[in-house]
């Protein structure tokens, strides 16, 4: 009788579980390096490679399974982990290696330092002077002092000015208009009126308004949002000024420190829109703290007990993350149906509560794509005043390939070699697609990927 047909895949699971039950780790390392999507294929009774190094007592490959991102959570038809397995045998030095590495701590394909890259939104150049919030007379005399800045917002959408006659030419300089208390002083007392103390400049300058200085000779800025525009009143004092509406893509045209200023307002600013009334009783609440706190009128109230987060400005974590291929030469890049035509971008999605920012991105990339992840790496971060949002971005590695894109918020995902992003991020002639801009942490996770593998 003829012999049954055995794919080619197949083989290769089946030689690579040898390997690992054998403990030929020069072997497995090999087969992986060929292959990094064979890491989680299971054989016979649902049984992985890293069950059969666990299995035998075979330290090293466990440990070389491990570093490349096999999933130590998977279980064999029994129901079984890799752990499990461990214990069983009575491997104590295989269970403990499982119990306290994570899977995917590093990669060949990740650094081994991801080290600090500085993202749009991110500079500072405020001291934010966090102990001077509940100084009342200080804040008080910073308001009235002629060289004070205020920065305005109408509606969270920041006053800005140009000195070129087309606002939306990419070569029109945007600037942050810069107000005095003789142009802000009439708008600070407009019903749903919001001040915020923002910090002082961390350098002295010379006073911006006036050749007074007060005791302490600090500039401080302070930005008002108001429900209104009153562009025309603000005209009579400074041309060329304007509301950026709507906010993106807008103030991807500031200035760098300017926009750190923007990010840190803005996102004040909207919660502030947002939580007029007490999340805990319904009662109206009351600013303090130079804008940084929001206090329950009612006496009795939960929330004027201790320390709680309904009373504080509030960010929310979203992972952003660069899905790179095993074979380390392609990226998984989606869209959504608001992207403009022919962009894709990293995949992105809100962290749970009780989730790691690992977990958030093996979730997220699994629901959005279908594709399932291992090692991840932190990049950098971003603030994101959309409204008040910080961008953890990471890089990741599939430990699957295949795409099955969930239609809600994905409406296509592809896996684009490192030449096509290259053509797209450094020849920019006639791409086939593009991708978000400079300033967007997408964009710069992906010429990160491109360093690290290319050398760019």
């Amino acid at each position: 009788m003829a012999g049954v047909q055995v794919s080619p895949k197949e083989e290769m699971v089946a030689q690579l579980l040898d390997s690992a039950a054998r403990g030929d780790v020069t072997r497995v390392s090999k087969m992986i390096s060929y292959s990094n999507a064979l890491i989680n294929e299971t054989g016979e009774r649902g049984w992985t490679a890293l069950m059969q190094g666990a299995r035998n007592g075979h330290f090293d490959v466990v440990k070389t399974l491990l570093q490349i991102g096999c999933d130590k959570s998977l279980v064999n038809k029994s129901g079984q982990t890799a752990l499990d397995i461990a214990k069983f045998w009575g491997h104590k030095h295989i269970a403990n290696l499982l119990t306290n590495t994570k899977s995917g701590d590093r990669h060949r394909f990740l650094s081994s330092t991801a080290g600090e890259h500085e993202n749009f939104f991110s500079r500072e150049f405020l001291n934010r002077m966090s102990e001077k919030r509940t100084d009342l007379k200080w804040l008080k005399a910073k308001q009235s002092c002629p060289h004070t800045v205020y920065i305005l917002f109408s509606n969270l959408s920041p006053l800005v000015t140009s000195d070129g006659e087309d606002i939306d030419s990419s070569e029109a300089n945007v600037k942050l208009c810069r107000l005095g208390i003789e142009t802000i002083d009439g708008l600070m007392t407009k019903p749903g009126a919001t001040l915020i103390f923002l910090g002082v400049e961390k350098q002295k300058q010379k006073p911006s308004f006036s050749a007074l200085k007060d005791e302490d000779d600090l500039v401080a800025w302070f930005a008002l949002n108001i429900d209104d525009n009153p562009i025309e009143q603000v005209k009579l004092q400074h041309t060329n000024c304007y509301f950026i509406r709507p906010p993106m893509p807008g103030m991807f045209k500031l200035r760098e420190d300017e926009a750190g200023v923007v990010a840190q307002a803005r996102s004040v600013l909207a919660w502030h829109s947002r939580y007029g009334f007490c999340p805990t009783c319904g009662s109206e609440t009351v600013v303090e703290e130079g804008g940084y706190k929001r206090t329950c009128i009612t006496e009795d109230c939960k929330s004027v007990n201790g320390i709680h987060n309904t009373s504080y400005p509030r960010v929310d974590p979203v992972v952003i993350m660069l899905v790179i291929h095993p074979d380390g030469n392609q990226c998984l890049l989606g869209r959504k149906k608001t992207f403009p035509r022919g962009m894709f971008s990293c995949l992105a999605g809100f962290v749970e509560p009780g989730e790691t920012i690992e977990d958030a991105v093996r979730r997220e990339v699994e629901e959005e794509s279908g594709v399932k992840v291992g090692p991840v790496q932190y990049v950098s971060c971003q603030p994101w005043p959309m409204p008040s949002s910080l961008m953890i971005g990471c890089l990741s590695v599939a430990v699957s390939t295949e795409i099955k894109v969930d239609e809600n918020e994905i409406e296509e995902a592809r896996w684009f070699t490192r030449q096509q992003v290259v053509d797209v991020l450094v020849k920019g002639s006639q791409p086939s697609f593009s991708v978000p801009p400079r300033q967007a942490i997408a964009h710069q996770l992906i010429k990160h990927w491109i360093g690290v593998n290319a050398n760019l």
